[in-house]
């Protein structure tokens, strides 16, 4: 029997199994993180974390932990997690791949086709009583998308989703920055890779779909906007800070893109000062990328069928970490 911290909501599927695989469980039903002093003092007996990506499991939760065995991140990225320190320390870490890659890539695609038609903002349009005629070049014009150019900047499993979208069901020609590609992935699509400057100078519709990592924090500066068609839009399921959203907020202001949709954000939940208020083609959504219900579920029980086989002495399936613990 193990010591369980479930940090968050999850639903009480997940919490039962774990219950019911005969350990102790303290599952917080709270759907606010808990400040970086409550962690550490709740991760003080510790064998098996369940965290959010809200929760920040940093080297001072994980000093905080001594009996600390796995960590199972309920999320595809892990940035929230040292999984540097977790590894030197013996600490597995699982996260929640495969299961909301479909779901993740639906509604990139569907921020894409509610910027480019600017959905938004022709529903406030008609909530506000401002239609009132017909006309053939009306204020709401959009962008056509198929056949267009779509940029994928991050081929991985989402990326590939959202450029299966683009190609098999908009006639999309798509580009891409990626390492480690399945050439049968670019045989299906006929995508093509590029540098970034390339993908950039050439994209229609840019999609971001990296991790957030050092290398990707601010990707995305006015200087790469400048480089960017003045047409083009801009969409963002992965990171916020992969974005520095007041560079965005010049590049809409000043017409240098023509427009983003942006599920995820810099300081989230906030935006950048701005922001908020700007309106014309500019789509927001409070990170639901992966947000249905059967997905998430789906995320609870991988990331506990994840735990359980790890505190069983087992591979966890979704390991990060597995062969770089001594």
């Amino acid at each position: 029997m193990a010591k369980i911290l479930i940090t968050q909501h999850i639903g009480e599927a997940g919490v039962q199994k774990l219950r019911e695989a005969g350990h102790e469980v303290t599952y917080r039903d709270e759907t606010e993180p808990m400040t970086l002093a409550e962690l550490q003092t709740a991760v003080r007996y510790t064998e098996g974390l369940v965290c959010l990506l809200t929760d920040k499991v940093d080297t001072a939760v994980l000093d905080a932990a001594p009996h600390l065995k796995m960590i199972a991140n309920v999320a595809v990225g892990y940035d929230n997690i040292d999984v540097g320190v977790a590894s030197k320390r013996g600490i597995l870490v699982s996260n929640t791949p495969d299961v909301l890659t479909e779901t993740t890539a639906d509604h990139a695609f569907a921020l894409l086709l509610a910027i480019a038609r600017r959905v938004p903002e022709a529903d406030a349009f008609m909530r506000a009583g401002s239609y009132e005629k017909f006309e053939m070049f009306p204020p709401l014009l959009g962008l056509d998308v198929y056949g267009k150019t779509l940029g994928v900047v991050g081929m991985g499993r989402i990326g590939a989703a959202v450029a299966r979208r683009g190609a098999l069901g908009f006639g999309m020609k798509v580009l891409y920055t990626a390492n480690g590609v399945k050439t049968a992935v670019e045989q299906e699509l006929s995508a093509q890779k590029a540098t970034l400057p390339e993908l950039l100078r050439q994209s229609d519709f840019v999609s971001i779909n990296v991790p957030l990592t050092p290398e990707t924090h601010h990707l995305f500066t006015l200087e790469t906007f400048r480089q960017m068609k003045p047409t083009a839009c801009l969409i963002n399921t992965a990171r916020g800070p992969v974005i520095k959203e007041d560079d965005l907020l010049v590049a809409l202001r000043e017409g240098i893109i023509w427009g983003a949709a942006l599920d995820v954000f810099e300081a989230e939940p906030k935006m950048a000062p701005g922001l908020a208020e700007y309106h014309e083609r500019l789509v927001v959504a409070p990170h639901l990328g992966s947000a249905t219900g059967e997905t998430r579920q789906k995320m609870v029980e991988t990331a506990v069928t994840n735990l359980l086989a790890g505190l069983a002495g087992q591979p966890p399936p979704n390991a990060l970490n597995a062969e770089q613990l001594p």
